[in-house]
Parts: structure tokens; sequence; C-alpha cells
């Protein structure tokens, strides 16, 4: 039998579920892989095959020595490309390409009108792309806040290193991503903390020094510890760097 080429929308879909599931639990018997593998008429190992390939094409697990499958082809390396170099869109449209094959709604809190005009469909898309980042940070961590270990979804928050406003390109790029539970994400956020080039929390001068036994049970106990690594998209060093010098409060 001639074997199927893959086409770029089935490839699309692939990457998506390549940045959700976690990069320990990508194999052909993944609930979300058995289900693209239907919809798309292909055997659940050749769609945990695909995401393998997507795996040696990502910078971050070279760096640390994991390589992914040998044949990756021409178009798979496309697909990575125009992800890592417009998260923003990619993302959204392969979120509308999944619920197409899987013949599924998008998950939305709020049930919204796709039809009422560009505004809402433009909120739209900012909800569906939050979700994906969210979904892509949290996985790459394996669920945990990288700071502490919390592992209960409902206190963990895909933080944003440089702001949600100060970098539209990088809005939905993992790599501007840190998984943190509420507390230490909203220190994050105001500046109260940050990590340098070695991925070590440094505390704010405030935080630091005080007397009070919040500030030294949760945050100068863990001053100086080095952040757990995710499994992929590593954080970038500039957008660290960009964090300490514009947003950490010294």
């Amino acid at each position: 039998m001639k074997r199927r080429n893959w086409t770029r929308e089935e490839l699309i879909v692939a990457f998506n579920l390549y940045c959700k599931i976690e990069f320990s639990k990508i194999n052909y018997r993944h609930h979300l892989i058995i289900k693209l593998s239907e919809a798309i008429n292909r055997t659940p190992s050749a769609v945990a095959w695909k995401l393998v390939n997507f795996a040696s094409l990502d910078p971050s697990l070279t760096r640390r020595g994991i390589k992914g499958a040998t044949n990756t082809g021409k178009l798979d390396k496309i697909i990575f490309e125009e992800f890592t170099n417009n998260w923003e869109d990619l993302a959204y449209e392969s979120e509308l390409l999944l619920s197409k094959f899987l013949k599924e709604e998008i998950n939305l809190d709020d049930e919204i009108d796709f039809d009422e005009g560009k505004e809402v469909k433009r909120t739209v898309k900012v909800r569906v792309n939050q979700s994906f980042f969210r979904s892509t940070v949290l996985s790459s961590y394996d669920f945990k806040c990288c700071l502490t270990g919390i592992d209960i979804p409902e206190l963990l928050i895909a933080s944003h290193i440089v702001p949600w406003s100060k970098d539209k390109k990088n809005r939905l790029n993992p790599q501007n991503g840190l998984c943190l539970n509420n507390l230490h994400d909203k220190a994050f956020d105001k500046g109260l903390l940050t990590f340098d080039r070695n991925f070590k929390l440094v505390l704010s001068h405030s935080l630091k020094k005080s007397d009070e036994e919040f500030a030294k049970k949760y945050f100068q106990e863990f001053e100086g510890k080095e952040l757990r690594l995710p499994k992929r998209f590593i954080p970038d060093e500039q957008f660290l760097d960009f964090h300490n010098k514009n947003i950490f409060i010294q």
C-alpha cells in the first residue's frame, strides 16, 4: 500500500498536540493521540511518531541532548518554523483545525456566537490563544510549579516573563512562559522576584530583608533556588533579561 503523505492541516494539528501533551507521555496509547489518529485515518503509532519528529526540531531539547526521530520531513520543518515565527496565528489555526477534525466545539468558559462580528471574533481568538498558552506551558512543566513543585492545576498559572502587553510577537511563545503557583506568579508579575540567566530565584530588597514570617517561609526559603526546567520550551534568557531590567524591583 502506498504511504499517504501528511497534509499541512494534519501537521498543524499534530504540532498542537506536541505542544499540549506532556513530553514523557507522547506515545501511541495517549487518548488524544488515539482520537486524532481516528479522525485523520492514521494509526496512533504514526501520529505519535510525528510528534517525536517535531521533538528533533526543538532547540530546547537539543540543548539537553535529547534527540527525536531522524526521518523528519521537509514539511515538518516548515510547520515547526511557521509556529515558532508566528505563535499567535498558528496557535489559533491549530485549535480551529483540531476542533474540526475531532468534530468538537472549542471549549470556552462562556458561550459565544463565532459569527457575531469582528470584535467578538477577536475576543474569541485571544481567549483561545490564552488557553493554548496555558496548556502548552503547564504541560511543558509536567503540571508542576517550577519553584515549589506544587502540582494542583487549579493553583497553577502560565506566567508571562515578558508581559502580554509588552511583546505581541511572543505572547504565545511558550519560551516566554513559566509555570508558577498563584502566590509566586503574583510576586513575579509585580517584580518582587525574578530569575537570573542561571534560572535561580532572585528576591527584591523588600522581600529579602522582611522580618515577616510569611516572607521568610514563602520567599526567603527559596532564594537562590534553581527553577525546575521544563521538558521543552526552556525559558529564553533574553526574556529573563527583560524581566530583570524592566519589571524586577531591586
